[in-house]
């Protein structure tokens, strides 16, 4: 994709330039570093081993992601946590199906590599794997504590969640923390017109229909989030 600078490479996951790998597959942006090791101290002393599920994430994995479930090989779920029976939507109804729980590529904030997904590894009963899932933080739920904890810290090193709260668009995330200090500059830096021809230039499934609703889902799944004031 041609005729890109470096900052719109970076915003659609083009590029790993800005990634410090911490393991063979997480990375999160090398100017996070410090202010992510931080709340991790913090979260710690708390008896909060907080620690990353999903960093980075490039274009072509979350490509991937939506060929899948587009094409009915990996399961949409809805709010409710239900499979969504896929072959009774029309196009345009598997497209924001989708986009409850997984962005578009070339809009995933996980790109940038300032937004990543956590849980807290010592609450996670033994013998159960880590799904992800809202009611895992909700009051019921054994990362509750996390939830909690972030909520009254991460604010004071640089984190929010953008997706705190069902806002008609993207599913409340209580696991996505994003760092202000390198989010707010990209999400200002990036574009409709961006996205657009990040899609153009792809094979995505559905990209006649994306083309033709992409300021609808751009309004509504892409700045659609909490607000840091």
């Amino acid at each position: 994709m041609g005729n890109m600078s470096e900052l719109e490479l970076i915003l659609t996951g083009q590029t790993e330039q800005h990634i410090q790998w911490l393991s063979s597959n997480i990375g999160i942006h090398h100017e996070m570093l410090s202010g992510f090791s931080k709340l991790q101290a913090e979260a710690e002393l708390a008896g909060i081993e907080l620690t990353i599920a999903s960093g980075f994430r490039s274009f072509e994995r979350q490509l991937a992601i939506w060929q899948n479930k587009f094409l009915g090989k990996t399961a949409i779920k809805n709010v409710s946590n239900q499979t969504v029976a896929i072959e009774q939507l029309s196009v345009d109804e598997k497209i924001h199906a989708i986009m409850l729980f997984s962005a578009l590529p070339g809009a995933s904030r996980h790109h940038w590599g300032c937004d990543i997904d956590v849980y807290a590894k010592n609450l996670l009963p033994q013998g159960q794997s880590l799904a992800l899932e809202p009611w895992e933080y909700q009051a019921s739920g054994h990362f509750y504590p996390l939830t909690l904890w972030l909520a009254e810290h991460a604010q004071r090193f640089g984190f929010f969640l953008p997706y705190d709260k069902f806002r008609g668009g993207v599913a409340q995330e209580p696991w996505h923390l994003s760092y202000l200090p390198l989010s707010q500059h990209y999400q200002q830096a990036y574009s409709q017109e961006l996205l657009a021809k990040t899609l153009v230039n792809s094979d995505i499934q559905g990209k006649s229909q994306l083309m033709s609703i992409l300021p609808e889902l751009y309004q509504r799944y892409i700045v659609n989030i909490a607000t840091t004031e």
